[in-house]
């Protein structure tokens, strides 16, 4: 029942294996964990446990610089309220990926993960709420990056949860994957697109019987095989998904696949500039209604 007990950990310069672990209160408020990260060390993740009950119990984790090894695992809250994670990126790191687990009945909760400069393999997963409103998370691209795809896991009953991903610039295989709610309304996905980037696919698993659930692709800038895949609703309704094309780009083909039982379901695809081979497929819904695509 502790309030305002906030942990700072200082990381180490040069160190191995100094991973951090900071469990959480029991009906708690204000006790934000920091945990600084170390200067070329290895293995150093930090382990942060939810609160009970808790309330504006925000942890923050900087990143390393020059570390191998160091993500960090945030378990979310239980009934929990405004308790959002703070993952700051590595600078050269590599296998740096930060896990951050959604709250039971939590609200106000989005995690938002800083990318890496120079990373590789620095993949976040953030796995959503149980009933759970206004979780969006927030994943910026990582600089140069390789093999970087955020991966976000859809709420259960959710409502206002869209998760925003930011594209890497001269980045190589950054896809992101972003799975849809059930029963879920309002939770629309944004993936910026990629600079110079090579095989950027985001993929969209639709919702079950949601509502108002459109994605939103931005095109990549000189970039390559980028195709975007939108799975559709079942049962949803107002479900249209936005699809950016690329600049210069090269085999970025789009898929966008009907709802079931959908109304309202539009899919808008932009066309590539100065583009090769970049057919968009649009399948059609199952007793669906107004269900138009406009391809430019």
């Amino acid at each position: 029942n502790g309030s305002l007990n906030g942990n700072l950990n200082n990381g180490t310069a040069n160190g191995n294996n100094n991973g951090n672990v900071n469990k959480g209160d029991f009906n708690g408020m204000l006790n934000g964990n920091i945990n600084n990260g170390t200067n070329n060390g290895n293995s150093n993740g930090n382990k942060n446990k939810g609160n009970k009950n808790g309330k504006e119990n925000g942890n923050e984790n900087k990143g390393h610089d020059n570390g191998n090894s160091n993500g960090n695992s945030n378990v979310g809250n239980l009934n929990g309220k405004e308790n959002g994670n703070k993952n700051k990126g590595n600078g050269n790191g590599n296998v740096n990926g930060n896990q951050n687990k959604g709250d039971k009945n939590g609200k106000k909760n989005g995690n938002k993960n800083v990318g890496d400069d120079n990373g590789n393999l620095n993949g976040n997963l953030n796995n959503g709420t149980s009933n759970g409103v206004e979780n969006g998370n927030l994943n910026n691209g990582s600089t140069n990056g390789n093999n970087n795809g955020n991966v976000n896991k859809g709420d259960f009953n959710g409502m206002r949860n869209g998760n925003e991903n930011n594209g890497t610039y001269n980045g190589n295989a950054n896809g992101n994957k972003n799975k849809g709610n059930k029963n879920g309304k309002e939770n629309g996905n944004k993936n910026k697109g990629h600079a110079n980037g090579n095989t950027n696919g985001n993929e969209n698993v639709g919702n079950l019987n949601g509502k108002e659930n459109g994605n939103m692709n931005e095109g990549n800038s000189n970039g390559n095989v980028n195709g975007n895949i939108n799975k559709g609703n079942k049962n949803g309704k107002k479900n249209g998904n936005k699809n950016k094309g690329n600049s210069n780009g090269s085999l970025s083909g789009n898929k966008n696949e009907g709802n079931e039982n959908g109304s309202y379901n539009g899919s808008n695809n932009n066309g590539s500039y100065n583009g090769l081979v970049n057919g968009n497929e649009n399948i059609g819904d199952d007793n669906g209604n107004y269900s138009g695509n406009n391809n430019l």
